[in-house]
Parts: structure tokens; sequence; C-alpha cells
């Protein structure tokens, strides 16, 4: 049901206040909704943690949603994201009534008295309005992957059948399913969730990219070993052949079309590599032929994962082109790359910006100065697809 021209007026009222504070609404929205902790676990933590990255995106998000409140095709990407992102977490629709309740209820607390019976209405009309449709973007999403050959709904049980070092800090882990059947191709570039048992902690959800092939026998993810983080040490530690792992199905907006119809360049930074090796597993199985640029940046040789099997690729695949950045090489990683680091001038002078299809994946100021380079470039953002690891946030929304 389409909103009223009175909820609309209001809502879009309302967006200094969310201008102004939107981010603490969103903060004590968290709180409040995590006093369950039910639903907290629902969640991945790692992102409100000391860096509060989920409570910045989200109100980067309320906000757009209230100035578009009158037009949602410029939302059609962010909802595409959140959907896939609820699919992976298993969110379903009897979780929605916990955040309105806990949304309207952080509003009337941060906003006071500005924070009338007709903004509080007219909020949880626009609320439940978008939730609908979330609701029932997910239900398409659970049902396909409920159909597929090889699919499931909910989390499915996978054993570690291998476990391989990739660099000083990238593990590799080779999963099947622990009932023997297939499982469904995942599109190249997409993830894996996982609900993780670690002692002492509550259920933990995380995100791993798919590193390899699609195909039917398994996955793999290739997780990097972070300084503190719970979930990646304890796999890393923990982790070995025969391990048990709960997994939802393949999830993600990211990933590459099944036949490519320009060149492609795939351009990763640090562990940004895995989505982009899918990628290029995928196209050396199926499109051989399809003009490609691999374009990485590591820190040095000791942390750069993957190349061998990206030398193997290059000596097999007469149009891909590789090309290494290591922004600080050691003496032993002589003739492993370029020194320094990938830039929006290099991309001009040496990858097709013209008519090439651009995948990024890497750390945040990695993908905001190339994709904004990108763009400066004359490359049309339909023709820029990035990923990041954790929520988007104020510092991609240009």
């Amino acid at each position: 049901m389409p909103l009223s021209d009175t909820t609309i007026a209001i809502v879009k009222a309302t967006v200094p206040a969310l201008e102004q504070h939107g981010l603490a609404i969103t903060q004590r929205m968290y709180e409040r909704m995590f006093r369950n902790p039910e639903i907290r676990n629902l969640f991945n933590q790692s992102h409100h943690g000391e860096t509060g990255s989920q409570p910045r995106a989200l109100a980067t998000a309320v906000l757009a949603y209230a100035r578009h409140i009158d037009n949602l095709g410029p939302m059609s990407g962010a909802v595409e994201r959140i959907a896939q992102k609820h699919a992976g977490l298993v969110i379903l629709p009897e979780h929605y009534p916990h955040v309105a309740e806990a949304l309207l209820g952080a509003i009337g607390e941060v906003l006071g008295e500005a924070a009338t019976p007709e903004v509080l209405a007219a909020w949880g009309e626009a609320y439940w309005t978008l939730a609908d449709i979330l609701i029932g973007r997910e239900a398409q999403i659970y049902r396909a992957a409920a159909e597929a050959r090889g699919g499931w709904r909910g989390w499915r049980r996978f054993v570690v059948a291998e476990q391989s070092p990739e660099s000083a800090i990238i593990t590799s882990f080779t999963l099947r399913p622990e009932d023997g059947g297939p499982v469904m191709r995942h599109r190249p570039g997409q993830y894996l969730t996982f609900r993780l048992q670690v002692p002492g902690q509550p259920p933990l959800k995380r995100n791993y990219s798919i590193s390899s092939a699609p195909g039917e026998a398994g996955y793999r993810i290739s997780v990097k070993r972070e300084p503190r983080g719970v979930a990646s040490n304890w796999l890393h530690d923990q982790a070995v052949p025969g391990t048990v792992l709960e997994v939802a199905a393949p999830a993600g907006e990211f990933f590459l079309p099944e036949r490519p119809d320009r060149p492609v360049v795939l351009l990763s930074g640090g562990v940004g590599l895995t989505p982009l090796l899918s990628m290029l597993e995928a196209i050396a199985a199926e499109q051989p032929a399809l003009e490609t640029h691999w374009v990485h940046g590591a820190i040095d040789g000791s942390v750069l994962a993957f190349g061998p099997r990206v030398a193997e690729l290059a000596r097999r695949l007469p149009r891909l082109r590789t090309t290494i950045f290591l922004e600080a090489p050691r003496a032993a990683d002589a003739g492993q790359g370029e020194a320094g680091r990938v830039t929006p001038n290099w991309l001009r002078r040496n990858t097709p910006t013209e008519v090439a299809d651009y995948y990024l994946c890497g750390p945040k100021p990695f993908l905001r100065d190339l994709v904004g380079g990108l763009v400066a470039a004359g490359v049309p953002a339909d023709r820029i697809h990035y990923e990041f690891f954790g929520p988007a946030d104020e510092l991609l929304a240009a």
C-alpha cells in the first residue's frame, strides 16, 4: 500500500533532525534491540564494536530513505544489499517488529518533544512499508536457495575438509556438506554467512567471501587473521579438518555476470582478493578468451596470497594480464611486483577505462580512492562494481 501524502510530508520534514541526530538514534535503537539476547545474536556483532560502523551505516540509510521517501528508485541498490545481508543472517518476518519497536522508541528518546505522535505514526508507517519490501524480497531469496540444486534454507552443517595457509595472515578452508549432498553453485563474488560456536562467546555471525570457482562439491573461504578478531583467530587456530561449521546459503549482490560481454578488471587490496579470485577462477573455467586484468595490492610478499595460482592462470589464459603492487616490498620480494600502490592514474594508463567493467574489493580507503578515481576518469557508475567487508557507510556515500 503506498504511503499517504501526509506521511511523506512528515517524514521529509524530519530530514534536518536526522542529519543532526541520526547516529544517536541508530545507536540508541541497537542498544534497545540488543537487550533481547535472541535478537542480539541474529547480528554480526563485529560491526557494532569500537568502530560502530553498523550504526553509522544505518543512520546513512535512514537519512537516504527519508530524502527519497517519495521516490524509492534510487534506494533499489541499497534495498537489495540489505535483503541479501538479511538472507545470509537468516532474518525472518517475525524479527521485524522488534526492530520497529526499537527504532520508534529511539526516535522518541533522542528527539524528545519533537517526536510528536504524528511524527512517530508517520515513521511507523514508513518503516513497515520498507519492511514489507524487504520481507518480500528476502522470501524470494530464501525460496530460490531452497529450490536450487544443492540449495538449502537456514543453517546447514559443513565439515572442514582441508585447511591451507595462503600467506602469513590468510588461510583457506575447504568446506564439504556433512550430509554428503551437492551444494548450490554460487555466483562468483558472493559470500557465505557462518554461525560460529566459540567457547566463552555468544553465537558469532560472520560473512566470508567464497574464493573458489562455482561447483557442486563444496566451497572454499580464505580468511585473514585479524589481530583482535575473535572469529578469525578461532578459525585459524581451531577449525582443523573435521571441524563442523553452520553455514547459510550463498548470498550477496556483488557478483560476476554469467556471460560478461566487456573486458573485466579485477581490482583488489589485501584480503579483498577473495571474491575476485572466485571470479577469476570462473573466467578461466568458462570464458578463457575474455580480456581480463588482475590488479592486486598488498603490503609485502609475506602477506601476498594466491600468487602461484594467479601466475598459473596467467600462463594458461592468453588474455589475462596480472599486475601486483607491494606497498612496502622487502628485499626478499624482488621481482614479485611493482613498488607502491594502485592509483587512478595507473588505471587510466594501463586498463581499458573506456570499455571495461571494474570489480573492486578491499579496505574502505582503497575503495574510496579508486572508485572516485574511476568516476573522475569517466567510467560510468554502471560499470563500477564494488564489495566491502562490513556495512556501507558515509565513506562510500558519494
